[in-house]
């Protein structure tokens, strides 16, 4: 896991935490890695902040219970996909995280989506017809890709080539993401591998150093390219 920003504090534990700030709380967790597997109302990877606070409402070992887990990661209370460990945190900025989580107990709870709610529908090499709920192309301006697809080409040959392939054309060091979208990998299923990475195949983590929003875009000018509707090289952006 790369190493997160967080604000530098001096580490007090005791036997039980005492009540942090939320405000500081949220703050550190925009600071650190925390948003790129959470956020405050939708799944991201990990469950919402307000899942979480909901789960633990009314439990008085609740403040402890967070905090054991942020410090020592792991798996299990919401699906297999490992947390990795925060030991490097201090324990009173655990004390900020953990209050503020647990205040957004009242706060609703949004379906994970990054889409718009349209669908859009491209004709593919074979004649066929694919819908997606998130466009590739300007509309009425195609090839140009959205901003979002051309900064997803730009993060994957910047980082994700050195081991899957320049434009996700494949590789012996790791495996076919185009294919991995082919058979039907969701956005969701992406990041739950990318971001926590997969150390024991040698993949990174790239929690804290690609955002949702980044890895978003990396997934879908993948699935572009997986439907052989973005081309190799350098496609022509929205900017242009």
């Amino acid at each position: 896991m790369l190493a997160a920003p967080w604000i530098q504090a001096s580490s007090g534990a005791g036997a039980g935490l005492q009540a942090g700030n939320p405000q500081s709380g949220e703050q550190l967790t925009k600071a650190g890695d925390c948003s790129s597997c959470h956020a405050a109302d939708h799944e991201v990877v990990g469950p919402a902040y307000s899942e979480i606070a909901k789960k633990y409402a009314g439990q008085s070992d609740a403040a402890n219970k967070l905090a054991q887990r942020i410090k020592e990661g792991g798996s299990g209370n919401w699906g297999t996909t490992q947390m990795p460990p925060h030991y490097e945190l201090p324990d009173v900025q655990i004390q900020e995280i953990v209050s503020w989580i647990l205040s957004l107990k009242d706060t609703p709870t949004a379906r994970a989506s990054a889409t718009d709610g349209k669908k859009y529908s491209y004709t593919l090499q074979d004649g066929k017809t694919i819908t997606l709920d998130f466009p590739l192309f300007v509309e009425g301006k195609e090839p140009k890709v959205t901003k979002d697809v051309f900064r997803g080409y730009e993060l994957y040959n910047s980082y994700c080539y050195r081991c899957h392939g320049t434009d996700a054309t494949e590789s012996e060091l790791a495996p076919s993401l185009r294919h991995a979208l082919e058979i039907g990998m969701t956005p969701q299923q992406f990041l739950a591998v990318a971001m926590p990475g997969r150390e024991d195949k040698g993949m990174p983590s790239w929690a804290g150093f690609l955002s949702e929003e980044e890895m978003t875009g990396i997934y879908r000018y993948v699935k572009g390219r997986s439907l052989g509707l973005v081309p190799v090289g350098r496609p022509p952006s929205e900017s242009e």
